[in-house]
């Protein structure tokens, strides 16, 4: 079926293109769809699991000793762990999630999908960038938000996304190697952008 990967930081249009892309190749977009399946693996509520993939602030990604986890385990009945180590079966079931994303096909943003699908000869990973100053400008002048607003946004997501990837594959979100394709979507036209993924990943599918 073929998945696309969308990494983009923050004000180069990640959530506008995905969709576009997924529209055209007749696949679901999956953004909010990852903490969902991650919330139900880990029987948590599904507002600790978007905290846990979206902020680094107070140690996040340190032990939650009072989280209980039911896995699902064949003739042994359900287990229960209390000490459990957040962060662990945070990434783990997150792969989980997204490996289950890419055998039914799809297009996901984010969570480190690049990096996690790397593998499968059947994915397209793609980078969304450009100079900060240029996302600022850009973001500004489409919302109507402050400009310092923007700003403080740009620095907090930029470094949450950047954290996210460093603690948990000890790796750098913005490096091109992880990506097929990279585009400057501050000089490039979001709907252009989507078109450009829409032939990468058809061209990237024809060949599995």
């Amino acid at each position: 079926m073929g998945v696309v990967t969308i990494s983009a930081s923050y004000g180069a249009g990640g959530s506008e293109v995905g969709p576009a892309v997924a529209a055209a190749l007749g696949l679901p977009f999956v953004d909010r769809a990852v903490p969902v399946g991650v919330a139900r693996k880990l029987d948590v509520p599904l507002d600790q699991a978007e905290r846990r993939d979206e902020t680094t602030d107070r140690g996040l990604w340190r032990v939650i000793s009072s989280m209980a986890l039911v896995p699902e385990m064949a003739g042994a009945g359900p287990l229960t762990y209390h000490t459990l180590t957040d962060e662990h079966a945070f990434r783990e079931k997150t792969e989980e999630v997204l490996h289950e994303i890419a055998e039914s096909g799809g297009v996901v943003l984010g969570r480190a999908a690049a990096i996690v699908l790397a593998g499968r000869p059947d994915a397209l990973h793609v980078r969304l960038d450009g100079p900060a100053e240029a996302r600022i400008a850009q973001a500004v002048e489409r919302t109507g938000k402050p400009e310092a607003e923007i700003r403080r946004a740009l620095r907090s997501n930029d470094a949450a996304r950047a954290a996210y990837v460093r603690h948990f594959y000890r790796g750098d979100a913005t490096r091109a190697r992880h990506y097929h394709l990279v585009l400057d979507t501050t000089v490039i036209p979001w709907d252009t952008a989507a078109d450009l993924v829409v032939i990468a990943a058809r061209a990237r599918m024809t060949r599995t």
